[in-house]
């Protein structure tokens, strides 16, 4: 350490993620544990950021249904409210008595004409119901395809279900210390050459310091097959940035670990990716993974999930 607010590090080869330099508040995390990245475009033009169809892929399934669902009810409360200002005269077989029924039976109309069922209790009389019926039906036509697109891109899109330990840790390596993390695929798919990519994020000058990347050697960089889990390990050895840091020096140097990985999917034939973060909070100093192999009469081996997470203290 050269001075009070300034954390000595190896001067090593720097990657810039695309990040910046600029050192945020203390604390805050670049890289969310979803893989997210935590930043903000501000004055950025609403429409000109805007991209519809690609925020329907990348959301969440259960945001997807409540937009797909809101569509169809908003459609519907919009085609039902012009069956009412034209006039529910117009529309044979209405049995509703009060204003509200009235429109109830626009609005399951609406339905069965924008989905093309067409049930037969309510029919358009007249020019301007059936102009509307026409058009609806229509809309529904090209407002399905539309949702069977995106369902269809939805699900065939790749993407890596990657289970990351809940801790990085510290432990004993081979007469040296390590910074090791815990890694598994969380689906049945085959993922193959699996690639791990570790960068030290450390801030240094203080708190009107900038922000520099260390890109750490692993123990294995790559694996052929991932069908159980893998121990990722970075030697803390005299060719590591982390070589005399203590944990004290990563919490004033608000250390991040950003983690990328690139795997090739056999079932989708494409390649996938995955990242997640750890700070130096989510660190454990001084601990080791617990054993999660198990005896298996039926397979080669087996793994335990429950003890994915599991750690043990140790001494380094």
């Amino acid at each position: 350490m050269k001075s009070q607010n300034k954390i000595a590090l190896p001067d090593y080869e720097l990657k810039d993620l695309g990040l910046g330099t600029k050192v945020s508040s203390q604390g805050k995390r670049m890289v969310n544990k979803d893989g997210s990245f935590n930043v903000e475009r501000r004055s950025m033009p609403f429409f000109e950021s805007l991209s519809i169809y690609h925020s329907l892929l990348s959301m969440s399934w259960w945001k997807f249904n409540g937009v797909v669902i809101a569509a169809y009810v908003a459609v519907n409360l919009f085609f039902a409210s012009l069956y009412m200002i034209i006039g529910v005269d117009h529309l044979g077989g209405i049995t509703g008595t009060t204003t509200f029924e009235k429109f109830l039976d626009a609005f399951f109309f609406s339905g069965q004409t924008i989905t093309t069922v067409g049930y037969g209790v309510i029919h358009p009389v007249g020019f301007w119901a059936s102009l509307i019926s026409l058009i609806e039906s229509m809309a529904g036509l090209l407002g399905f395809a539309l949702a069977t697109g995106l369902l269809y891109g939805r699900f065939s899109k790749p993407n890596a279900k990657i289970k990351y330990s809940n801790n990085a840790v510290i432990a004993p390596y081979r007469g040296i210390t390590a910074f090791e993390f815990r890694i598994a695929n969380a689906r049945k798919n085959q993922l193959i050459d699996v690639e791990v990519l570790v960068t030290a994020s450390m801030k240094e000058g203080g708190e009107s310091g900038v922000r520099k990347f260390y890109t750490l050697d692993l123990e294995r960089k790559q694996i052929n097959f991932f069908p159980l889990s893998w121990t990722v390990v970075h030697p803390i050895n005299e060719t590591s940035p982390l070589l005399g840091i203590t944990y004290n020096d990563l919490v004033k140097s608000d250390a991040e670990f950003i983690i990328l990985i690139k795997a090739f999917d056999d079932a989708f034939s494409q390649s996938v990716h995955s990242r997640t973060s750890y700070t130096y909070h989510e660190i454990i100093w001084g601990a080791k993974f617990r054993n999660l192999y198990v005896e298996s009469e039926r397979n080669v081996t087996a793994i335990d999930m429950n003890k994915f997470h599991g750690v043990e203290a140790v001494e380094l």
